[in-house]
């Protein structure tokens, strides 16, 4: 059974991701920070399935914390699967954006990736099977008004998904990017009317959770692996 963190996995998308992976027959690790309790339930109601899963707590953008949580994590084996969901919005028009606005989105969603990936790369190569994906944003690929903080971040965390696919891909170590649009959550339910999600999205409606989760499921799998250095745009037709 091969193991797999996903870090953010308490929220809609995430815990969507953890349930796909659990269902395809991996231990999950649930990760969460601040919310350790929306983990927890994820847990619950894949333990109630008969699924194998652990709730697992710690700042992502406290590098030496997630080290230690990390190696704790490895002395059971190698995290062949991971899945970097973790990420923040902090929204503010540019010329009225705060320091600290920019440089928390950019912690979490950057810094936070290398935090997390780089300790469980190597474990990884020796195995000679790995899959990475990150999950980015539309925001990443086609900007944003009042996001260019979130969207710095993500298209910065394109560029590190080419990289390092580059780096890993001989050892059969996959990195891939997957970039939603709207998906229905509450925060885009707090963003969106349906006549907007009409005018913006080709399809004629706001993509679901499980929708993203089965193209993360697929790109983990066995029959992913010539898929690799790849932005996937999971978005109804958005430009």
């Amino acid at each position: 059974m091969k193991r797999a963190l996903v870090t953010g996995g308490g929220g809609a998308i995430g815990s969507a991701i953890c349930t796909r992976l659990a269902r395809s027959g991996h231990f999950v690790y649930v990760h969460a920070n601040q919310h350790r309790s929306r983990a927890e339930a994820v847990v619950d109601a894949l333990r109630a399935e008969g699924l194998a899963a652990e709730a697992v707590s710690f700042d992502v953008c406290d590098g030496a914390a997630t080290a230690t949580a990390l190696e704790g994590l490895l002395t059971a084996g190698p995290i062949q699967v991971l899945v970097n969901n973790a990420g923040i919005h902090d929204d503010a028009v540019f010329p009225g954006m705060q320091r600290k606005q920019w440089a928390s989105v950019i912690d979490v969603s950057l810094n936070g990736f290398f935090n997390v990936t780089q300790p469980l790369t190597m474990p990884m190569l020796r195995t000679r099977f790995g899959r990475i994906v990150n999950i980015s944003s539309v925001a990443g690929v086609m900007g944003n008004r009042g996001q260019v903080n979130y969207a710095a971040a993500k298209a910065a965390l394109h560029g590190a998904t080419k990289a390092l696919s580059l780096e890993l891909a001989s050892r059969n170590v996959t990195v891939n990017a997957v970039a939603p649009g709207i998906i229905a959550s509450a925060m885009a339910e707090a963003a969106f009317d349906e006549v907007m999600i009409e005018q913006m999205v080709p399809c004629k409606r706001a993509g679901t959770p499980d929708e993203v989760a089965a193209l993360v499921d697929f790109l983990c799998s066995s029959d992913a692996s010539y898929i690799t250095g790849q932005i996937l745009s999971i978005n109804g037709g958005m430009a």
